[in-house]
């Protein structure tokens, strides 16, 4: 199997454990940002969290390896050097490897949240303003990767019409939502439902992606 096969499976996969990580926090009923939950509440939760914290981030450097391996198997397959449509696929890149370092910070964040709200509380509420920006922010580097993909990919016929809008609209989404995140400071849920929606289509746009590249 060459870079591209594995590049399908690290999209799938990608999606797979994304979905199964957030479906743990949600269990364990981890304050997500944008949650809308009061800091009380925020900090009641993470001071009991525990190992529920621990279990799910277990997978998250997978995450990061898969959509790595993704990107370079779509980057090797739209640009081939030169400044066509193609080289777009290096913005797409750069959009992936940005995203996979900010949200490593937010991951980290959470670990920071839990400690502080079990042995200095009053220092929660800047950490959690900051996780909270941090990870709003961080949507600008999935839209930046699907701009940069999409029009690559739409540029040299890799994926079709319908593919290519998908990445547009979400990738529309995503920044709208991270343009509100320093309204969100304080947990609030300005944008939510735009950021939630991109991301689905985000996934959907990978899931489609990696369908293609196994086929290849």
């Amino acid at each position: 199997m060459g870079l591209s096969g594995f590049a399908g499976l690290g999209g799938i996969a990608f999606v797979l454990a994304a979905i199964a990580i957030n479906v743990a926090y949600v269990r364990a009923r981890l304050p997500l940002p944008t949650s809308g939950l009061d800091l009380d509440a925020v900090t009641d939760a993470f001071a009991a969290v525990g190992d529920a914290l621990k279990r799910p981030s277990v997978l998250a450097p997978a995450t990061w390896l898969f959509t790595t391996v993704f990107a370079a198997g779509l980057l090797a397959e739209l640009w081939r050097g030169g400044s066509g449509p193609g080289a777009w696929a290096l913005v797409g890149f750069g959009g992936v490897l940005m995203q996979n370092v900010t949200f490593t910070c937010v991951e980290a964040l959470r670990f920071g949240l839990a400690s502080a709200a079990r042995r200095d509380r009053g220092s929660v509420a800047g950490l959690w303003g900051l996780s909270n920006v941090l990870f709003g922010f961080n949507q600008v580097f999935l839209a930046i990767a699907l701009l940069g993909f999409t029009v690559a990919g739409a540029g040299v016929g890799l994926i079709p019409g319908w593919h290519a809008v998908l990445g547009y609209v979400s990738a529309a989404l995503l920044f709208l939502s991270s343009s509100a995140s320093p309204h969100n400071a304080d947990g609030a849920h300005r944008g939510a439902v735009l950021g939630l929606v991109g991301w689905l289509g985000w996934a959907a746009w990978i899931v489609a992606c990696s369908i293609t590249l196994l086929r290849l």
